[in-house]
């Protein structure tokens, strides 16, 4: 197995980075979903039971977990998409944009020195949750989680990519809540968080399933392919889920309605350090 690998968002998934939700709490407001559950918060352990059991289903699925050390410093370092990504053979660092998540990188590049995996560490702000990629192509969205210079910076390491840039409403906080990709030829997207230009492009690229606001909030783009037509998505996406199958997935339900409280799901939880074809 090759120490980093991923050319797509849906080639078998071999190595993942997780980490528990044991200190997950909604501190800072910055997204809607966690405007509308502040009050409520996170049941801990509720969340706990729920991300065992997504682990215990990636295992099942011969996938390699790693999990960094949970820290009561970071309440929402279960995001762990947000924190690096693999493009091709090249791992990067994020930067956190948010107060709250800065410090959680050092968690990522300590393990990644244990292993001796080597990385580049991005020079100005970027998430995971805003990067896409899907064969020569990578799409960065244009928000206030990346910034304009980290695209350039991108376009410089991975000069046999075109890299896309997707300007989207940030109200909704990362790329990936309002666009995916499922296939070479299929994605998913909520075509309100973008401008009819962007629509336009996106629906050039790739046959895209239309998810609703309500399923939206509940982050139905946010799955997480595990290869060969196999994805993770929470049960009470019941349309979207309806539709990937009548489009060939398999849609491997998981209850992650705790987590989702904090305006992230399966692929945000997530950070692939591996995948083949």
């Amino acid at each position: 197995m090759p120490a980093v690998k991923c050319a797509t968002e849906y080639d078998t998934l071999r190595r993942v980075v997780l980490c528990e939700p044991k200190y997950m709490a909604i501190k800072d407001i910055i997204n809607d979903v966690q405007k509308r559950y502040k009050d409520e918060n996170i049941d801990r352990t509720k969340a706990m039971q729920q991300h065992e059991e997504f682990e215990k289903k990636l295992k099942e699925h011969q996938v390699e977990v790693i999990k960094l050390p949970s820290s009561e410093r970071y309440p929402e370092q279960v995001f762990t998409r947000d924190i690096g990504f693999t493009l091709g053979d090249q791992l990067f660092v994020g930067e956190m944009a948010s107060e709250i998540r800065n410090g959680e990188e050092a968690e990522l590049e300590n393990w990644l020195i244990q292993e001796d995996i080597p990385f580049c560490v991005s020079e100005s702000r970027v998430e995971g949750g805003d990067v896409i990629v899907d064969r020569n192509r990578v799409f960065v969205g244009i928000s206030s989680r990346t910034s304009e210079e980290s695209v350039r910076h991108l376009e410089q390491s991975l000069s046999n990519h075109e890299v896309i840039r997707v300007p989207f409403n940030e109200k909704y906080l990362h790329l990936d809540c309002v666009f995916n990709v499922l296939s070479p030829e299929i994605g998913l997207y909520f075509p309100e968080a973008f401008d009819n230009e962007t629509r336009e492009k996106l629906e050039s690229l790739y046959t895209l399933i239309e998810v609703n606001k309500e399923e939206q909030f509940s982050m139905g783009t946010n799955v997480l392919s595990i290869g060969k037509n196999r994805l993770f998505s929470l049960p009470q996406n019941s349309q979207v889920n309806e539709a990937m199958r009548q489009n060939g997935f398999t849609v491997i339900e998981v209850d992650f309605s705790e987590i989702i409280k904090s305006g992230g799901s399966f692929r945000c939880c997530t950070m692939p350090v591996v995948r083949n074809n």
